[in-house]
């Protein structure tokens, strides 16, 4: 007879004690317990916002540097009445709004790539490219981005061997563009190819001895089917782009800044907690809103996701 392994006897025990800690008759209320970490988080969120309130309601006493003790919507009415809080919101959101589609764009066909490669060595080649900026965080990569295209950095030196340039590409609204998109790309493909990866690809046969062309089969089957992950990676990418500080302060040169730009600068610089707080608030019920509206027209995507029909 063999002896029982020290592993086995290991768990043994840690079931034992987990009997002890958590009975039978508290079984049913598991998933609860499962829930508890995410909800505490969700609590503090809740806090923190509760407090970001009630600083956005004071005015700052610019004698002594404190909040004031009255409520008022001052600091509220500062950002309606002054027109360049309106233009940083405005070309935030229709930043957040192109790296979007751009990046939707380059990400669905990658991750197709990715997803339907019969080659093993394409698929690892394309993984490794995909998680390689991971492990660069997004300032050294915004930094890298200014060695690369500065007017004495890489391309620049390159374009002046064939007597072009030199051209101005960063501090320019194109350049923060460009940074965010390839900043979002690896987000956008690990969400949009689980989608691709749950089709069928006897669905596309089909459509294709059907006598449906490629692009017919693309916006038919392929797209629809795929669109959980692409309303998903919409949504995660809009919301990182257009709360994201670090691209604008890199490369938009302080001319290009976001709204999150402007919070920090009314937290840090101003000290003035209480319009920080009004525009930080602003800035979460405005994204919170256009999210709202994405996911009525698009679809919840993953998270509207019904059961199937059986057992109705």
């Amino acid at each position: 007879m063999s002896r029982y392994p020290i592993t086995w006897r290991l768990l043994d025990l840690v079931e034992a004690v987990a009997a002890l800690l958590w009975p039978r008759a508290l079984h049913r209320y598991t998933g609860w317990l499962l829930l508890l970490p995410a909800i505490a988080l969700v609590g503090l969120l809740v806090a923190g916002l509760a407090y970001m309130g009630d600083s956005s309601l004071r005015l700052l006493d610019t004698e002594t540097f404190e909040q004031s003790e009255d409520y008022t919507l001052a600091n509220y009415r500062d950002l309606i009445e002054k027109p360049t809080y309106f233009t940083v919101l405005m070309r935030s959101t229709g930043a957040a709004t192109l790296v979007t589609v751009l990046t939707l764009v380059l990400a669905f066909p990658y991750a197709y790539s990715m997803v339907r490669t019969r080659s093993a060595w394409r698929r690892k080649l394309l993984l490794v490219s995909l998680f390689l900026p991971f492990f660069i965080g997004q300032v050294v990569r915004a930094y890298g981005w200014l060695v690369v295209l500065g007017k004495t950095g890489i391309v620049n030196t390159l374009l002046a061997h064939l007597g072009l340039g030199p051209f101005k590409m960063i501090y320019t609204y194109p350049s923060l563009v460009f940074g965010l998109v390839q900043y979002m790309l690896p987000f956008a493909v690990l969400l949009i190819a689980p989608a691709i990866t749950a089709i069928d690809e006897e669905l596309e046969a089909a459509s294709e001895s059907l006598g449906a062309t490629g692009w017919r089969t693309l916006r038919h089957v392929i797209l629809p089917l795929a669109k959980p992950g692409l309303v998903a990676s919409a949504v995660v990418v809009f919301t990182l782009t257009i709360t994201d500080y670090a691209m604008p302060v890199v490369l938009g040169g302080g001319t290009n800044d976001f709204i999150a730009n402007a919070v920090y600068d009314a937290f840090f610089r101003i000290s003035d907690n209480g319009l920080g707080s009004a525009l930080a608030l602003t800035l979460v019920v405005f994204a919170s809103t256009l999210v709202a509206v994405m996911l009525g027209l698009m679809g919840a995507g993953t998270l509207g996701m019904r059961p199937s029909g059986r057992g109705r």
